[in-house]
Parts: C-alpha cells; structure tokens; sequence
C-alpha cells in the first residue's frame, strides 16, 4: 500500500472524478495488452483519509493517508490468477508495474488446473455513483471535539474522508463509486477497567448530536465513580445497546448467513434453515446496500440488490450468494463477496423509545458494549462473551452502580426469540473503525434490544 502521513498527496488523480478517470485509462490499457482468449477482471480500490489520535483530549498523531491500488485477475478459459498493485498515481509507472504483472500473471496461467466453480459476469452492467461529499473539516471537527470534552480524560481516534472503488473488465463493464464519512470512535476513561466507549459516524457533521452523546457518556462517567457492584451468576433482565447488539449479530456474519454455510451444514442457523425454527417477529435483518457505504459490485463484476431480507419477521428468508457458490450449487448468484458476510448490516427498529429504556427495563443490566464474543455451542447459535467498559445495575428504573465484569452465555433464539422484549425506536449507524489496508466501508444500522433472562455464568 501507498501510504503517506504528513505528506502531499501523489501526483494527479485528487478528485473523485479524476480517480475514476485514471482508473478507467488504466483499463483500457489492461485490454490493449490481452492475447487471443483471455479475459481480465480489474478491482480499484483508494482512499484519501485525515486521521486523528487524541487522549486527555488532546491531539497527539495527526496525519493523511492517500493510497491506491488495483487487483488485476487474468483469465484464460476455466484458468485464473491475480495479482495486485500498488499504483503511484503517475501513469507511465502505473501502465509499466500492470504490464509487469499481467505477464507474471500469463507465465503462470499453463500451470495451473481449471477452477471448476469459477464464474463472472459476463453481462455488461455499467453503474456510477458519487457520493456527496458532505465530510466537516477535520480541523474545525477536532476544534469542537476537544472543546467540549477539555478536562476529561478523552481518547480515540477520528477518521474522515473518501473512499472509491471501481471495476472494469475485457467485456467493456465499467463501475464506480465513492462514499464520503467521518467516524469517532472515542472513551471517556474513569481508571482500571472502567470506561464510556463511544462512537458517532456519519456523512454530515452534526455539533449538536456529538454534545448530545458527550453529554449522555458524562453522566454515565458519573456513575462510574461509585463503588461497582457484583451480581452473581443466573438470569436478568437485560438491555442491550445498539453497539453491544451489533457484536451478537457481527457473530452471524461469521459463517453464518451464506450459501456455501448453509448446504455444508456448517452455519450457526442451521436449525431455523433446516427445522424452522423463528425468531422474535419483531427481528428483521437484511443487507441493506442502497443505504450503506459500500460499493453496488463486487470483484467478479456482478451487481448487489439493493436489498437482501436474511430474517423476515423472525422468519429465516434468504441467504448471501457468491458467484463461487452459485456456480458450485446451481442457484444464481446475489452479488455477495467471496465470504458470504454482508457490509451493511440494517435490523429494523421496534416501539420502545430510547428514553424510556431504564423504567422499562426496572431491575436489571444495562450493557453498552461487549466483546471476546465466541460461539459455545455453533449449532444451537450459543454465544458465549464478556460486558465491557460502562455496564450498569438498573434498579426500579434508574442507574445505581456500575457492575463489574461479568461472562453471559446465550442463545439467539432466546436473546432475540423468545426472550426479546422489544427493539428501540430509535436505530444508531454504526460505522466500523478497522483501518487494515483501508478505512472499513462495514457498516449496522441497529436499533437496542431488551431481554428478559439473560444468562450470565461468572
């Protein structure tokens, strides 16, 4: 990867347009240099992204990041191999390293088998969408971040920026699209293991909603000062935040909503594909693509739905196909990716306002986050975790005590079956905040969760 902190960005191609101009010579140069039979598939990929480390809400790293790279998948027949590149931005570099690599890649083709389950678009479905850049100045942002949270002991991250993909292949087939956020992925610590983990992202920049949120983790921070209280292991009544709720459902995309899982019987799901067993009806989940802030198409150049209904009123409905499992089983294919996990995850949202959500719960755990998430018992979707960072006692209807750690063990089918109270009304977008290679286009858009019997081991 092209990576710079502190540093101008590489010569030409600044603007979403003139990205996608650069990419679209770049393919046509790959076509110009194919022989009798062959075919390409070309995957862009690139970023420009501002990037902020702060704690005692203070800045301490702030760089730019300007990176782009293209996959390069060359096909003769049933015959494939791929390669990816770094590019420079500078044309004649870039045309040089695609040349170098598409005749690495055609030394390569006579010694490989025929991939049997190999299939891409071979229709032209051309698609271009460029999205708004409604990002705030990094500088201005911070400038109001730090001004409100001066004082406390405040650390995270922001990120803001664009990202673009593109897709061309040898059959003419052009796509784009670029997306346009911010994500701050931020605490406000108390000591040990005691926090507030919050998060705002979005496309606008909003000062009113982030001191809505600071606001509403200062009171939590409050209560984090009294002495934590221990319960013992058994079943409570529980609310889940839209954060700790996006770690559970994160678990179903781990192998478990994709064709390939489900005919070799390996998905966590297993019973509601194979012996009808149903969720509260109040749960809806989908891949909501149209809504998220990842790309329409996928490698092998097929176009995603706008939409994909997974969970239907509790109901199981569909799954997520690659072309790889499409050709493997015989069904047509949904776009997916090559793992079958969806990037833009959409649970509907339920009747209990978010104001509300203390006097409804009465007595019991109020849980803003979770992690070391893992599956206790796969087949009957038995998770198994540990609360995090700012976890309350409730008691008849108000916050009385931060809790210490504790383990739960839990069923899908009864966490979002029939034990689910209710969903909030009110849904938070959820941007994921891993930066490996790039800046993640994973996104939820979740509403909370309260639950009756709510099983904590330890």
């Amino acid at each position: 990867m092209n990576q710079e902190t502190n540093a101008p960005s590489p010569t030409g191609a600044h603007t979403d347009v003139e990205l996608q101009g650069r990419f679209l010579e770049l393919a046509d140069h790959i076509k110009s240099r194919l022989h009798g039979g062959e075919d390409f598939l070309a995957e862009f990929s690139a970023e420009k992204s501002d990037f902020v480390r702060f704690n005692q809400a203070k800045i301490r790293q702030a760089g730019r990041v300007t990176q782009r790279s293209i996959s390069i998948e060359l096909v003769d027949g049933s015959r494939h191999s791929s390669a990816g590149i770094t590019l420079s931005g500078e044309p004649t570099t870039d045309r040089a390293r695609v040349d170098a690599a598409i005749e690495e890649l055609r030394g390569r083709l006579p010694h490989l088998q025929d991939d049997p389950h190999l299939l891409f678009s071979r229709e032209v479905h051309d698609t271009e969408a460029h999205g708004r850049d409604e990002t705030p100045d990094a500088g201005t942002a911070l400038a109001q971040v730090l001004d409100a949270a001066a004082g406390r002991e405040f650390v995270g991250i922001w990120a803001s920026g664009g990202i673009y993909s593109g897709f061309a292949n040898s059959f003419g087939q052009r796509n784009w699209f670029s997306s346009h956020t911010f994500n701050l992925d931020w605490s406000l610590y108390h000591r040990a293991d005691k926090a507030v983990k919050c998060g705002y992202a979005g496309f606008s920049w909003d000062e009113a909603e982030y001191r809505r949120r600071l606001d509403a983790a200062l009171v939590q921070l409050e209560v984090l000062a009294r002495e934590p209280k221990t319960i013992a292991p058994g079943k409570y009544r529980v609310y889940l935040a839209p954060d700790a709720l996006s770690e559970i459902v994160g678990m179903l995309s781990w192998g478990g909503l994709g064709l390939k899982s489900h005919r070799t019987k390996q998905t966590m799901l297993i019973k509601m594909v194979e012996e009808g067993w149903k969720l509260h009806p109040a749960v809806t989940l989908r891949e909501n693509t149209k809504d998220g802030v990842a790309q329409n198409f996928q490698s092998l150049g097929f176009i995603k739905p706008d939409s994909v209904t997974i969970i239907e009123k509790g109901v199981y409905k569909d799954c997520l196909v690659s072309p790889r499992s499409a050709k493997e089983y015989g069904v047509p294919t949904n776009g997916a990716n090559s793992y079958e996990g969806p990037e833009s995850v959409e649970m509907d949202a339920g009747d209990i306002p978010e104001a509300e959500v203390a006097a409804r719960l009465g007595t019991g755990v109020l849980i803003n986050n979770l992690w070391y998430l893992n599956f206790s018992d796969r087949p009957s979707c038995r998770m198994t975790g540990m609360t995090r960072f700012a976890t309350f006692w409730v008691e008849n209807g108000k916050i009385t005590a931060p809790l210490n750690v504790m383990r739960f063990d839990e069923t899908i089918y009864r966490a979002l079956g029939e034990k689910l109270v209710g969903l909030t009304q009110e849904r938070s977008f959820i941007l994921d905040a891993s930066t490996y290679y790039q800046r993640s286009t994973g996104s939820w858009r979740l509403p909370g969760a309260m639950v009756d019997d709510f099983t904590f081991t330890l």
